[in-house]
């Protein structure tokens, strides 16, 4: 299997790709950090991974996107699996405050997703095969005050991948929207872990069982769809008084 990975030194990446390394996959690695990207390459090679190339790029460039995409396909012989998992968790106050931050944040975790699906789903249409998974997350099912601006991201993807799902399923290609509740990653470090706090292993576990099961929309753990269902579910004339 041919597996391309965007934002391959996440936590939740990483461990996704173990699972993947385990059947002898063959990878394409991008991420902001050479040196990182050089240490999951390692980790991946003694797991089982048959071929590893990495590709060093800072996500924010749309403008390379393009190439970066074709380097993968070429390097590989063509892709199966493209999984997203690139992104930040940024600071919602300082976002509040500055309209470059929001920018900033929107970017990294929107709009520079939506150019990757946007360039990748032209290949896999034309494949007529293979699977696309993206990282979202649990944020984007409700504004809530204390992460709205990663919310909104998140949501824009949710709501492009719901739209390129439909599309591509007439082309056999799957579209997985994965949403990942609150993870124990260093992403998440500065955070009171509280008893939802699930561990990346678990979570990496869980998204490779996603992808191979060719689901349309992952909460991981599971237990999040229920969570979220009961949050969805609040009045909103109640939801506005709550600290959430």
């Amino acid at each position: 299997m041919r597996v391309a990975i965007i934002g391959a030194t996440s936590a939740l990446a990483h461990e996704t790709a173990k699972s993947f390394a385990s059947d002898g996959a063959d990878f394409f690695l991008v991420g902001r950090s050479s040196e990182k990207l050089a240490v999951v390459a390692a980790d991946l090679k003694v797991r089982g991974a048959k071929a590893i190339e990495t590709y060093t790029l800072d996500l924010n460039q749309l403008e390379h996107h393009d190439e970066m995409l074709q380097q993968a396909i070429a390097t590989l012989g063509g892709l199966d699996v493209l999984l997203i998992a690139h992104g930040t968790l940024g600071d919602q106050r300082a976002s509040e405050l500055s309209v470059a931050e929001t920018l900033q944040e929107l970017n990294t975790n929107a709009l520079s997703v939506i150019s990757l699906l946007t360039l990748s789903a032209n290949y896999f249409e034309q494949q007529k095969r293979g699977c696309i998974a993206v990282i979202s997350s649990v944020a984007g099912d409700r504004g809530r005050q204390t992460n709205y601006v990663y919310g909104t991201a998140k949501a824009a993807v949710s709501t492009f991948l719901q739209g390129l799902r439909n599309r591509l399923s007439k082309s056999g290609v799957s579209v997985i929207t994965i949403k990942p509740g609150s993870v124990a990653t260093p992403m998440t470090a500065h955070m009171k872990q509280g008893l939802l706090f699930a561990k990346p292993e678990a979570v990496g576990k869980d998204i490779y069982e996603a992808i191979k099961k060719r689901k349309d929309v992952a909460y991981v753990p599971g237990y999040w769809r229920v969570v979220m269902l009961v949050i969805k579910s609040i009045p909103e004339s109640i939801f506005k008084r709550l600290s959430l």
